[in-house]
């Protein structure tokens, strides 16, 4: 038994933090969770009281939020490279662009699902903005270099791309051909195949 072990469902963000973990390389267990009573049962509410997933324990160590855990594995195991090291002025980027995933994009996809409407004299309130001033700032930093930071792939581009793939395909992110450039390159890596493929897999069983 590995001392990674994630909690997650195919048909949720778990399936962020199982690319990470591919993309990690070592070995680890994988909890499949159904939505309903076991998520919200006792046994896993003491793994995550939101009763939600993924979850990732490590250890002793749980962390929940799938933007937390590519930054926990991408931290704990560096020499997968997929942080910039300290002192590197590439590692600001970093964190500026996994944030702004976890933040302003993350809202601004749920406001557009939701169809809420944000008045423009109280974009001000909002951490995103508006719709458009997300998109753009995004867009800016995916058409200028293969990844968030650079020549590096990074734990950022997990994150950012699993968001941007996702909206695209349900209509919450218009398709820019910035963004579905980037989107394939991501995809084209052996670590999201394989993750995309363990996650396919438990769904077509679930079904039968």
């Amino acid at each position: 038994m590995s001392d990674l072990t994630l909690y997650t469902n195919p048909q949720s963000r778990g399936r962020i933090a199982h690319w990470m973990l591919e993309e990690i390389g070592l070995p680890y267990d994988t909890m499949w969770l159904e939505f309903g009573p076991q998520m919200k049962g006792p046994a896993y509410l003491e793994i995550n009281p939101m009763g939600k997933v993924p979850a990732l324990r490590h250890g002793e160590v749980v962390v929940t939020e799938a933007a937390a855990i590519c930054a926990y594995l991408a931290d704990r195991f560096p020499e997968r490279g997929l942080i910039p090291p300290p002192g590197d002025p590439a590692r600001g980027t970093w964190f500026r662009w996994l944030f702004f995933g976890a933040g302003p994009l993350e809202t601004v996809v749920a406001v557009k699902a939701m169809g809420w409407e944000v008045p423009a004299e109280k974009s001000g309130f909002l951490g995103f903005g508006s719709y458009r001033a997300t998109l753009d700032a995004l867009e800016g930093a995916v058409a200028t270099s293969p990844y968030l930071c650079g020549e590096q792939f990074t734990a950022a581009d997990v994150y950012v791309g699993s968001q941007l793939g996702w909206g695209m395909m349900f209509g919450t992110i218009e398709k820019r051909p910035a963004f579905e450039a980037y989107v394939a390159r991501l995809h084209a890596r052996p670590a999201a195949q394989r993750a995309d493929c363990l996650n396919d897999e438990q769904m077509k069983a679930a079904n039968t």
